[in-house]
């Protein structure tokens, strides 16, 4: 067959993979791969300003498409700019394959150019180590095609997470022979996923079968697995209360009759009755995260000393972590919860029936909604948080694609957004990376092209880098960004004003004094990007519709809301709260027994739910 250059080989493999995009940004590298690509007609690079845009586009791509995207990056400054993405979606379990140039192979231990080198020669592929599944550095270019394939079936199988190549950058200009690549054309792309051992399965069915108060505990990965139709499948015919985490919101619709809706720090206090009431809880897809746990608090969210805890996960290293499990298993969640189902027809074929409960989730969830009716239609200005949820929520259609950022944007979307569409939302949990949203949207619109695709995004988290805007001018990608404003790092400011009683170093101030804040609307129609600011609660919804008509006529659009710094309620604790303002009931992260032998919540925590 001949030989051919290394780069092209490369493009060849990705386009027989069907990858659509490269994220990315030059570097004198990569500029052999930019070169290969230019002469793709399937595969297109959308060339960025800043590695970490590049990246949480990525991201950003494959949450939508449940594929490892692909992102490119340059050495020295490019690799460390693209680590945060990178980590967010190695915290999030998002498959992507991150192709890195590298200094010329014949220089190593020479230090050239731009290398990083502190501790060892032609090792600054290291610096991902932490945050991949595995890093591989291209030392002999025969070695390619097995690399390629190893790296994107780790990528997408098991748990998933970003993996790196390494490139050193000669070895896009070597020239090999194309019959190395033959047994790409061969290798499966799909990985099949482990069922349950049927006996766990029947084990796990009988424990539902039979408890008094069950309760199913859903995180992100029952969305992962796609399994949204399967948990509603087992709760439906068990009658039995669904609650979830942050990044499992949408694994249910938050307004089906048994979602009693998230747990922890920023959840709800009648989920809480539900799950610290719980004799039997079956985590799904979720590792009991501090935050969705109430740093573990017993008796506040969950309580271990008289509940039974059952748990399926993908990865086996979670299976355990935070909370002693009866039964535990590795297993793909969609698959599990088919078997567990078969089983517990088994057992009860007419199903359970729990007298009154749907009732109860009804009328809690009812009270809720009530209680911020009258906020959420408050026409005062700066707007408050929940009419701009609101009026988001009566312009876009119900399968629009939502990006969060970090504070009200993320948190009040979890508590209060009711997402009716398994897989059309999308939180940076693990780490929480402010300005995700921002980048995340733009590969969230190239993957679902033919839907709304928007972010709402704190003035914090926008400001991080609001180059995306450029990107999105620039390749043609018609989506919203939402900037709700309230001059500050509104969620810090508010807690530390809670234990402290200042907002030192969170909000945004002149020399003098004055508030501050960029023109984000002025700032978008520099880039180019259509743009309104609001200058009144009436003029929001509105603006949010002209949004919504121009990403339809393939046009992106910004629109700026000046919103008050109202803090999202907290009925859950965080031990942050215990470290910065101590109560006498908390000691070295525990909640200590009163004499009754109840667990109570912090007083401090209290009385800061009630602010």
């Amino acid at each position: 067959m001949g030989k051919k250059l290394v780069a092209d080989l490369m493009v060849d493999y990705l386009e027989r993979r069907d990858v659509k995009y490269v994220f990315g940004l030059c570097g004198h590298t990569v500029i052999g791969m930019l070169d290969a690509l230019s002469r793709s007609t399937k595969v297109k690079y959308i060339s960025n300003r800043h590695e970490a845009v590049a990246s949480t586009a990525a991201d950003g791509y494959a949450r939508v498409t449940g594929k490892a995207s692909v992102c490119m990056c340059h050495l020295g400054p490019g690799i460390t700019n693209v680590l945060t993405g990178v980590a967010n979606a190695a915290f999030d379990s998002i498959p992507m394959v991150v192709i890195a140039g590298d200094v010329p192979s014949y220089y190593f231990g020479k230090h050239p150019h731009q290398e990083v080198n502190m501790h060892g020669d032609a090792t600054q592929y290291k610096i991902l180590e932490p945050v991949c599944k595995r890093c591989w550095r291209v030392d002999d270019p025969e070695a390619l095609p097995d690399i390629m394939d190893k790296a994107f079936r780790l990528a997408e199988s098991g748990r998933p997470g970003p993996v790196l190549i390494d490139m050193p950058m000669d070895m896009f200009s070597r020239e090999v022979e194309e019959d190395l690549w033959e047994r790409t054309k061969h290798d499966s792309h799909f990985t099949c996923k482990p069922a349950l051992d049927p006996a766990a399965a029947k084990a796990i069915a009988e424990k539902l079968v039979n408890a008094k108060n069950p309760v199913l505990h859903a995180g992100g990965g029952i969305l992962l697995a796609k399994a949204s139709e399967e948990l509603a499948a087992l709760a439906e015919f068990l009658d039995i209360p669904v609650s979830r985490t942050l990044m499992g919101q949408g694994c249910l619709s938050d307004l089906h009759p048994l979602m009693i809706g998230q747990t922890g720090f920023w959840g709800l206090e009648s989920t809480h009755s539900f799950t610290l009431n719980a004799d039997v809880i079956l985590g799904l897809g979720t590792r009991f995260a501090e935050a969705d746990s109430s740093s573990w608090y017993q008796g506040v969210t969950f309580d271990p000393q008289t509940t039974t805890f059952l748990q399926i996960d993908i990865d086996p290293t979670e299976i355990g972590r935070n909370y002693p499990v009866e039964i535990g298993a590795v297993a793909d969640l969609k698959l599990a919860l088919a078997q567990i189902l078969e089983e517990a027809k088994k057992l009860c074929p007419n199903g359970i029936h729990r007298e009154g409960l749907r009732e109860k989730i009804a009328a809690a969830k009812a009270e809720f909604k009530k209680s911020n009716e009258a906020i959420s239609s408050d026409d005062r200005f700066p707007m408050t948080p929940q009419r701009i949820l609101k009026d988001v929520k009566a312009t876009i259609p119900e399968d629009a694609h939502i990006f969060t950022d970090v504070g009200w944007n993320k948190n009040g979307v979890a508590q209060q957004f009711d997402i009716t569409v398994p897989g059309t939302i999308h939180h940076s949990s693990g780490l929480a990376t402010m300005g995700f949203g921002a980048s995340a949207v733009l590969g969230g619109k190239l993957a679902a092209p033919d839907k709304i695709c928007l972010t709402l995004t704190g003035d914090g988290g926008f400001g991080v880098n609001p180059t995306c805007l450029a990107t999105a001018v620039e390749q043609g990608i018609a989506c919203t960004w939402v900037v709700m404003n309230n001059c500050a790092f509104g969620t810090i400011a508010g807690l530390e004003n809670a234990n402290y009683g200042t907002k030192f170093g969170t909000v945004f101030q002149t020399p003098d004094g004055e508030t501050y804040s960029p023109n984000w609307a002025e700032v978008a129609k520099a880039y180019g990007v259509d743009a309104i600011r609001v200058g009144s609660a009436a003029e929001f919804k509105p603006a949010m519709e002209q949004a919504i008509a121009a990403n339809r006529a393939g046009k992106p659009f910004l629109v700026e809301a000046i919103m008050e710094n109202i803090v999202v309620p907290t009925p859950g604790c965080w031990n942050i709260n215990d470290i910065y303002s101590p109560s006498e009931l908390v000691a070295e992260g525990k909640l200590v027994k009163k004499e009754n032998g109840k667990y109570v919540t912090p007083s401090h925590a209290k009385s800061h739910k009630a602010k």
